[in-house]
C-alpha cells in the first residue's frame, strides 16, 4: 500500500472528504483500531435502516461501546444520511468514542445537518496520490493523461480508459441525480462538458450561461455543486482589496487530469501541445494545493492578471504577503519572451522570489527569476517556500 502524506488526527473525531476513488475507505481502514466498529453506508440494506430511523445507529453504537468495548467508529459516506450527525454530535457528548466519517460531498451535510458538528470533529480532504507519494513509479506523460486516482494507479491502459470513462456517469448518477442537487440533469450535464473544455481558463458566468441557455445565476450555482463535491475548484484573481476579489473572474481546475480528459473525450487519442500546456498548469497548481492542505498550512492561492493582459499563473500568499510567484510552462528551453508575465509582476512586486517551473533539464536563472525543473520545485523548492 502507497503511504499516504495526510496528516490524520490521532485522537479526535474527523471528517475525512474528497472525490470519489480518492482511496479514502482504504485509508481509514488501514489505520482503524482494534477496538473499533464500521457503518458503510454504500451497503443498501445499512443505508435504508438508518435512513428510516436514525436513532437506530446511537442504539447499536451504545451497545458496541458497553459490550464490545469499541472506542473508535467508522462511518463511511456519511453524506448518504445527514441526519446521523445529529446522533453522531450527541454520542460525541456523551462518550468517549472517536467518531472517523468519510464522504465525497460536503453539500448535503451543510444543508441538512448541524453545521458539520459545530467544530467538535476536524476536517481533512484527500486527493489523489500526489508526487511526493509516487514519485519512485512516476511517469510525466501517464498522469497528464490518465492523472493519480489511486482505482487506476499502476492499472493496464485499458483498465485506466474503462474506469475514467465511467467516472463522469458515476459523478452525474450518485453525487448529482440521485442526491437531487439539481433539477435539470441534462442542462447540468451539457455545462459539465463546457466547464471541462474550459478547465485553467478564467470563468466568465455570462458567457458560459449563453452556451449553455442558462442563466448567469444558475452557471455559478452548478460551479458551487462541482466545489461542494470536490470536483474542482475555483482560483481567484489577485486583487489588493477583498471585495475587488471577489468581483473578478476566477480560473476553475479539476481535482484530477484524468477525469478532465474523460469529460473530454481525450483518454484515447494524442493530446495537442496546447492542452498539454494546460494539463501541466492543473497538475502542478493541484500539486501545491495539496501540499498546503495536507500541512494545515496557512497560505491562499491566487493569479494575477493585468487588464493588459499580462498574467501570472499562480501567487502564493501568507497573511496577505507575497510568498512566491509563479509561472507553469512546459516548455524544455525558456527565453525571455516565457518571463514577460512575472516580468510585469517584478515591476510591482520587486521583492517576490519569482519562478518558472517548467521542463528545463537544469535550474539556472533568468531575468532576476529562477527557472525549475519541475522535479527540482517539487522535491526541493515547494517545500522552502511552504515552511
Amino acid at each position: 500500500m502507497i503511504s499516504r502524506l495526510i496528516s490524520i488526527p490521532q485522537k479526535n473525531s474527523f471528517f475525512l472528504f474528497g472525490p470519489r476513488q480518492t482511496g479514502k475507505s482504504t485509508l481509514i481502514r488501514s489505520i482503524l483500531p482494534k477496538n473499533s466498529w464500521s457503518v458503510d453506508l454504500l451497503e443498501a440494506d445499512t443505508y435504508l435502516r438508518f435512513l428510516k430511523d436514525p436513532s437506530l445507529f446511537r442504539l447499536e453504537v451504545l451497545h458496541q461501546i458497553e459490550r464490545n468495548g469499541v472506542k473508535s467508529v467508522f462511518v463511511d459516506e456519511i453524506q448518504k444520511v445527514p441526519l446521523l450527525l445529529d446522533e453522531i454530535h450527541g454520542l460525541i457528548e456523551k462518550t468517549e468514542c472517536r467518531f472517523i466519517m468519510t464522504g465525497s460531498s460536503a453539500r448535503k451535510l451543510k444543508r441538512g445537518a448541524a453545521n458539520l458538528l459545530a467544530g467538535r470533529a476536524v476536517q481533512r480532504f484527500l486527493a489523489p496520490f500526489i508526487y511526493p507519494e509516487i514519485k519512485s513509479f512516476f511517469r510525466l506523460e501517464e498522469i497528464l493523461r490518465f492523472g493519480t486516482l489511486p482505482a487506476i494507479w499502476q492499472k493496464e491502459e485499458s483498465i485506466k480508459i474503462d474506469t475514467l470513462q465511467a467516472y463522469a456517469n458515476t459523478y452525474l448518477k450518485e453525487e448529482i441525480h440521485a442526491e437531487g442537487i439539481v433539477r435539470n440533469l441534462a442542462a447540468f450535464a451539457h455545462f459539465l462538458e463546457i466547464a471541462a473544455s474550459a478547465f485553467g481558463e478564467m470563468v466568465n458566468y455570462s458567457n458560459i450561461g449563453r452556451e449553455c441557455g442558462l442563466p448567469a445565476r444558475s452557471v455559478q450555482g452548478y460551479y458551487d455543486i462541482l466545489e461542494d463535491t470536490l470536483i474542482g475548484f475555483r482560483l481567484p484573481a489577485w486583487n489588493r482589496s477583498a471585495r475587488k476579489r471577489l468581483r473578478s473572474h476566477p480560473k476553475f481546475y479539476f481535482f484530477d487530469n484524468g477525469a478532465v480528459n474523460s469529460l473530454n473525450h481525450l483518454l484515447r487519442d494524442e493530446i495537442s501541445r496546447v492542452v498539454r500546456g494546460r494539463l501541466f498548469e492543473q497538475w502542478i497548481i493541484n500539486e501545491v494545493r495539496t501540499q498546503i492542505q495536507y500541512g494545515q498550512k496557512e497560505y491562499q492561492l491566487y493569479y494575477w492578471q493585468t487588464s493588459q493582459g499580462a498574467e501570472v499563473d499562480l501567487l502564493i500568499t501568507k497573511h496577505q504577503k507575497f510568498v512566491a510567484a509563479i509561472e507553469i510552462k512546459t516548455a524544455s528551453k525558456i527565453s525571455g519572451a516565457h518571463f514577460s508575465g512575472l516580468r510585469q509582476f517584478k515591476k510591482e512586486y520587486p521583492d517576490t522570489p519569482a519562478y518558472i517551473v517548467c521542463e528545463a533539464p537544469q535550474p539556472y536563472e533568468l531575468e532576476r527569476g529562477m527557472i525549475l525543473p519541475w522535479k527540482i520545485f517539487l522535491e526541493e523548492v515547494l517545500q522552502k517556500i511552504l515552511v
